[in-house]
C-alpha cells in the first residue's frame, strides 16, 4: 500500500491528513477476439521508430461520479469495453520486437491496475490540485517496458473515480491517444458497433518509402534529458479573461488577432528567455520548439483514423543581433515570429514526402541542442484533442492531468470549459524560481 500526505483545509485552519492508495489488483486485458493473422506482425513507421527508447507519456481523467469500487457491475463493465475497443486498437494488446522494429500483435494484452483510495475525496485532490503534481504518479499506471499500455483505475470513497493511461509513445501519438481513450468511453456508454462507425487503421508503413537512402533522424541529445528527481513541474492557469486581456496586449493591429496557444507560447518563451538571461548575464538567441501534427498537412488526405506518429516538430528562432540589447522582444514580436515559422515551415506536404518532412524539422531542432550555442525551448500542446469529451456514461471528467515529465518541457492542455489554459512548466529547481518571477507570468497566470 502507498501512502502519501496531501493538505485538507478545515474551516479555521490548514490540517494534514493521509491518503492511502491501495492497490487492489493487477490483470492483463486482452481484447475480446482474437487478431486475425495478417495483421499480427505491424512494422513501425520510420516516424514511430523515433519513439522506441521514450517513456510511456500519462493522461490522468478525473471524474467526480464513477460509482465506486463497490459498483461491481460498473467495474466488470469498464474491464469488458476494454476488451471490446481492444479488438480495433489491437497493437496496444501486443509487444514490441526490437530486433524487427515491429510490434507483435500477440493480444498477450493491456496492464490493467485498480487502485482504491481512503482518507480523501476527488472534490479535495481537485481543489489542491497544484500541491498534489507530484503525487499524481501514485494513481498513474504502471511503468512495466513489456505492456505498451498500462491503465490505472482509482476509486474514491467518494465515488469519484480517476482512470490514468499510459502508452508507449512508439505506437500512439497524442491524436491517437485521444481516439483511443474516447473509443473506450464510446464503448462503455453505448456498446462499440454503436459508438465509433469508422475503424482506425494502423501500419503507417505503406505511406512511407522504403529504402536505404532515407534521411537519418539525428537524436535528443542525452544531456538535456533528465531524471525526474532533478525537475519540479508546475500548473500555470490563464483564465478567459486573463487571455483576452493577453491578446489586447500582444495585438498586432495589422495581423488577426493571435490564437490562445500562439499568444501563451509567446508568454512562456519570453518568461524563458528572462530566466536564460539572468544565468548567463546576456540575452541569447533562441527557438521555440513547437509539436505540430501532420494529419491535416497530407495531401490526398490520409483515412480520417489514421494511428500511430504523424507528427514533426517546428521551431521559431528569435535571433539576437545586439549583443548589448539587454531588452525582452515584445510578445506581439515573438508571435509574429511563431506565425512566420508555421507559414513558410510546413505547408500541404505529399505523402511521398512526409518522412523526409519531418525529420527535416526535427534535425533542425536536436541539431541546435546538440551545439549548445542557442536556447531551444520545447513546447506540445494538447489543445483542441477531444480529451474532455471521454464520458463513460457517468458525465465528462472535471479535470485532465498529467504526470510529472522527466525532461525541460512545456505542455499546453484546455481547461475544463475549453476556453482557458493550464500550461504545465517543468524546469530544474533554480529556473523554476527565476521563471515564476516573471513579470507577465506574475500578470497573467494564477499558480
Amino acid at each position: 500500500m502507498d501512502r502519501f500526505l496531501v493538505a485538507k483545509r478545515g474551516e479555521d485552519n490548514l490540517k494534514t491528513a493521509t491518503m492511502e492508495v491501495q492497490m487492489v489488483a493487477t490483470k492483463l486485458i486482452k481484447p475480446a477476439s482474437p487478431t486475425p493473422s495478417h495483421l499480427r506482425p505491424l512494422k513501425l513507421s520510420p516516424l514511430d521508430r523515433q519513439f522506441s527508447f521514450m517513456v510511456k507519456p500519462c493522461a490522468l481523467y478525473h471524474y467526480p461520479s464513477g460509482g465506486g469500487d463497490q459498483d461491481v457491475e460498473r467495474r466488470k463493465r469498464l474491464e469488458t469495453s476494454l476488451s471490446e475497443t481492444l479488438t480495433r486498437y489491437y497493437p496496444l494488446a501486443g509487444r514490441y520486437m526490437k530486433e524487427t522494429h515491429s510490434i507483435d500483435c500477440n493480444d498477450e494484452g493491456v496492464e490493467y491496475l485498480e487502485a482504491k483510495v481512503e482518507g480523501l475525496q476527488l472534490s479535495q485532490l481537485i481543489s489542491r490540485r497544484d500541491e498534489m503534481i507530484p503525487q499524481l504518479d501514485h494513481l498513474s499506471g504502471g511503468e512495466s517496458s513489456t505492456p505498451l499500455a498500462s491503465i490505472q483505475v482509482t476509486w474514491f470513497d467518494c465515488g469519484g473515480i480517476v482512470i490514468a493511461v499510459r502508452i508507449h509513445h512508439m505506437v500512439v501519438d497524442g491524436f491517437t491517444a485521444a481516439s483511443f481513450f474516447n473509443a473506450w468511453a464510446t464503448a462503455n456508454r453505448e456498446g462499440l458497433e454503436e459508438g465509433e462507425p469508422v475503424s482506425p487503421i494502423f501500419g503507417l508503413t505503406s505511406f512511407f518509402p522504403e529504402g536505404n537512402n532515407l534521411p537519418k533522424q539525428k537524436p535528443m541529445p542525452p544531456p538535456k534529458i533528465f531524471g525526474m528527481d532533478k525537475l519540479v513541474t508546475r500548473r500555470l492557469v490563464l483564465d478567459e479573461a486573463k487571455i483576452s486581456s493577453l491578446k489586447a496586449k500582444a495585438r498586432d493591429h495589422d495581423r488577426r488577432e493571435p490564437s490562445k496557444v500562439e499568444v501563451v507560447t509567446a508568454l512562456i518563451w519570453r518568461a524563458l528567455m528572462g530566466v536564460s538571461q539572468a544565468k548567463h548575464g546576456w540575452l541569447r538567441t533562441s527557438l521555440a520548439s513547437h509539436t505540430v501534427n501532420l494529419r491535416p498537412k497530407i495531401v490526398p488526405p490520409l483515412p480520417p483514423l489514421c494511428c500511430g506518429n504523424l507528427l514533426t516538430k517546428v521551431a521559431a528562432r528569435f535571433t539576437v543581433e545586439d549583443s548589448f540589447d539587454m531588452a525582452l522582444p515584445d510578445l506581439k514580436d515573438l508571435i509574429g515570429l511563431l506565425r512566420d515559422a508555421a507559414k513558410h515551415s510546413i505547408g500541404e506536404v505529399p505523402r511521398q514526402d512526409l518522412y523526409s518532412t519531418a525529420i527535416k524539422y526535427r534535425n533542425e531542432v536536436h541539431e541546435s541542442i546538440e551545439k549548445g550555442e542557442e536556447d531551444v525551448f520545447l513546447f506540445t500542446s494538447w489543445c483542441r484533442f477531444p480529451f474532455y469529451e471521454a464520458d463513460f456514461g457517468w458525465g465528462k471528467p472535471v479535470w485532465i492531468s498529467r504526470t510529472h515529465p522527466p525532461a525541460q518541457l512545456t505542455v499546453l492542455l484546455d481547461n475544463p470549459g475549453g476556453d482557458g489554459i493550464e500550461e504545465w512548466v517543468t524546469l530544474n529547481p533554480p529556473d523554476m524560481l527565476q521563471f515564476l518571477q516573471d513579470d507577465h507570468i506574475l500578470a497573467f497566470t494564477s499558480f
